[in-house]
């Protein structure tokens, strides 16, 4: 029966090491992979050459690459008889190592020198890799390896133990192949549940590419139906618009498909990674278990650590829209269009009058006009607009505005400030700036209101004197100039307010004023 071999060279393997993607070589093909040997102590990257997974070789060299011990085991289902070589193995003799065929265990026991060894037979493909040669120390080729080191986490034999491990805690492999053994089952099963996700996920993206194709499909019978109603015009127009739409779906199937190759490549290496431990932990010794345990941990972490898109990274929205006007073809003003125009921030511009300027604690706001890079106007909504306002002199004092998207390309911005001062607006669409931002609002303080009666019968019957004062306890702006009717000490005068308001619905008691005297006394309010 004939070995493995080499998925390099297809020779025999000679000495198989295990990659850190659990795939197997030779060790004379491991040495000739990727560059050349680098300085002393260094890793070397390579290149697996059958998952072209990039890897790297230890420091020390393919030596230092754990052992392929299930090699020969993979692959076919029981090993052959270390005697004859012709009959499938059967048993195994305990005393010299020996694999045997049901002939030459009934012959082991006959012969003189043989009689005394114990021969025990082999129940499943377990026992047959058990009943492989034990396997030896790289340190000490004559000595088996049947202890474990803790603190190392690799298998050691009795002299290892009493050298350089003396001071570490070793126990027989028999006694911690359960402990490490289960932890590589619960791995094992980690693994399982996201490989089982991993074909749903994959499922998922390849029914969305039939989703796009018979998307696209519907969306050219639409094009085609509408087209029938012109001429050689509109068949031109049809053909242009089928062959855009042909783009648009070639490009999202372009994307799934990249979105495929690389759940499959992951899915192909979750599988591989799964079967490998399937099989190390169902048909591996207890000492093969902890030979391999550190990079079958090690790489089936990493694949579970691999992140992925659990949704298609495309959707099947393609829109046609048959009212949308699409220029001139053959003289003919033609309509319908696929919508696939895309914003252009900087061709973006703004329009109000409360755009630079507005009062505390009033509502007040401006509007977004999104616009195509060809700069025509954009008929649709749904942009990622954000509007944001803070003080220049209070950086801890921020406007919340709100948007409101009007479906037509317009968005409303209403903000209400409650501190006058200068503010700095930036409008972004799409994270880039519109045109005219980031630009100045100055918010000015808003009126005050009078608390006090209006009352100037002081300040008419004082001859104008500025240090008159009304009932609030202010001061009359500007000089004398009464209620027009050059009377002094008139009771009931509620023209004006020390405060630069006016009561316009209010009269003095003696009559309306003058039109000269109110239009002196507005100049002088609004000083």
């Amino acid at each position: 029966m004939s070995g493995p071999r080499c998925p390099q060279c297809a020779q025999p393997c000679v000495s198989p090491r295990l990659l850190p993607c659990l795939h197997s070589l030779c060790e004379p093909c491991l040495r000739r992979l990727g560059p050349p040997e680098g300085p002393p102590g260094a890793a070397r990257p390579v290149l697996c050459p059958v998952c072209d997974a990039e890897l790297s070789l230890p420091a020390g060299g393919v030596g230092q690459l754990p052992p392929d011990c299930l090699a020969g085991s993979r692959g076919r289902a029981a090993a052959g008889c270390d005697l004859c070589a012709d009959g499938a193995a059967a048993g195994r003799c305990l005393t010299c190592g020996l694999r045997l065929c049901r002939f030459c265990c009934r012959a082991h026991r006959r012969q003189k020198k043989t009689a005394s060894h114990a021969v025990t037979e082999l129940e499943n493909t377990k026992d047959c890799s058990q009943a492989g040669k034990p396997l030896l120390c790289p340190s000490h080729p004559t000595e088996e390896l049947q202890l474990f080191c803790e603190q190392c986490d690799q298998p050691v034999c009795r002299d290892c133990v009493l050298g350089r491990h003396r001071q570490h805690p070793c126990d027989f492999a028999a006694n911690v192949i359960h402990r490490h053994g289960d932890a590589l089952r619960e791995l094992l099963q980690s693994s399982q549940q996201r490989l089982d996700t991993l074909e749903d996920v994959l499922s998922q993206v390849e029914e969305m590419g039939g989703a796009v194709r018979s998307r696209a499909e519907a969306v050219a019978a639409e094009i085609c139906l509408f087209a029938r109603g012109y001429v050689k015009a509109i068949e031109e127009h049809r053909d242009r618009l089928l062959k855009q739409l042909e783009d648009l779906k070639v490009q999202k199937e372009n994307l799934l498909h990249l979105q495929k190759a690389q759940l499959q490549q992951l899915l192909l290496d979750m599988r591989t990674g799964v079967e490998f431990t399937e099989h190390l932990l169902m048909s591996g010794s207890d000492v093969e278990i902890l030979v391999s345990k550190g990079v079958v941990s090690s790489r089936l972490t990493q694949l579970n650590s691999v992140a992925y898109s659990t949704h298609p990274s495309v959707d099947d929205r393609i829109h046609f829209s048959p009212h949308e006007r699409a220029g001139q073809c053959c003289g003919y003003e033609v309509f319908g269009a696929i919508l696939n125009k895309v914003v252009d921030p900087a061709r973006c511009t703004l329009h109000g009058e409360d755009l630079h300027s507005a009062h505390q604690n009033q509502l007040s706001g401006f509007t977004l006009l999104c616009r195509d890079t060809a700069g025509e106007r954009l008929g649709r909504g749904g942009e990622a607009v954000r509007v944001t306002i803070t003080h220049k002199d209070k950086r801890d004092c921020a406007v919340k505005p709100t948007v409101c998207d009007n479906g037509d390309g317009t968005y409303c911005i209403s903000y209400s400030p409650e501190e006058p001062g200068l503010y700095a607006v930036c409008v972004c669409v799409k994270g880039q700036h519109v045109q005219g931002s980031p630009f100045t609002l100055m918010v000015k303080p808003k009126f005050r209101e009078h608390q006090g009666v209006f009352h100037c019968c002081t300040f008419c019957s004082s001859g104008g004197q500025k240090a008159a004062r009304c009932a609030c306890g202010g001061t009359m702006p500007g000089g004398y100039q009464g209620c027009g009717h050059g009377h002094k000490g008139h009771p009931g005068c509620h023209h004006w307010s020390c405060c630069g308001q006016v009561k316009e619905s209010s009269e003095c008691l003696c009559g309306p004023p003058s039109d000269t005297s109110q239009r002196s006394l507005l100049r002088t309010v609004a000083l």
